[in-house]
């Protein structure tokens, strides 16, 4: 009996560095598509979030969105 729900797979987070900014990324496995969430890891909000037909191409996706909008914040000193 199929119960119509469908699991991720190969779920995988890394960190990386986006000009100066720490951003997590998560990608994982959902039926026969990729995808690939970018968010900043202080407060850990989402930036963006792309499928693909590919890993690849999703987060290519996930972070020039990413980095668009992190270019775009203005950083002040405290």
């Amino acid at each position: 009996m199929d119960s119509g729900v469908t699991t991720a797979q190969g779920f995988h987070e890394r960190q990386i560095e986006l000009d100066g900014w720490p951003v997590k990324l998560t990608s994982y496995r959902i039926g026969e598509k990729f995808v690939c969430q970018a968010d900043n890891v202080s407060p850990g909000a989402c930036l963006a979030r792309f499928s693909a037909a590919t890993a690849e191409v999703a987060e290519s996706q996930a972070i020039s969105k990413a980095r668009h909008l992190l270019g775009k914040t203005k950083r002040r000193e405290i």
